[in-house]
């Protein structure tokens, strides 16, 4: 799907307000409300547009410890990396999982009531888990910045 102008500063403010009334959206983008809601429903069906989500504050949900857990496998076999993601999926407490490329096969974000949640998470779930070589943990002291979504340059 090509993007114009108008499409991406759509994108832009949903993704700064998810909330936001099709007509205000409208509005700031410089349409009636029926072609704008066309774009956002074009811009869901193509895939562009995962969802829409509220952002908690986790401290304030009992869960005041991030830690980032940097894993190696033993084997990279691609069934062993999918079995490895599938064993993490299951876990509430891992908020993220990337693969990278590198020495470290995968970086995880774990969030916890405290560091003994946290250390039964590691010791219970992650370090017995199949294939796993090592782990390597961070605790987040602050975070200076957190945004969710992507830039959205207005391009077109």
């Amino acid at each position: 799907m090509a993007l114009d102008r108008i499409d991406r500063q759509i994108l832009d403010l949903l993704q700064e307000d998810g909330r936001m009334t099709n007509v205000d959206l409208a509005e700031r983008v410089g349409l009636t409300a029926p072609p704008c809601l066309r774009r956002v429903r074009a811009l869901e069906e193509a895939g562009i547009i995962k969802g829409y989500h509220a952002r908690l504050d986790p401290g304030q949900l009992g869960y005041p410890i991030t830690v980032f857990a940097m894993v190696s496998l033993r084997s990279q076999a691609e069934a062993d990396l999918a079995a490895f993601e599938d064993h993490v999926s299951r876990i509430p407490e891992v908020r993220e999982c990337h693969m990278l490329n590198g020495e470290i096969d995968f970086i995880l974000k774990i969030v916890a009531s405290d560091l003994r949640a946290f250390q039964d998470i590691l010791t219970t779930h992650l370090t017995p888990a199949p294939n796993v070589a090592s782990v390597k943990t961070s605790l987040t002291i602050r975070t200076a910045k957190a945004l969710p979504g992507i830039p959205v340059v207005a391009q077109g």
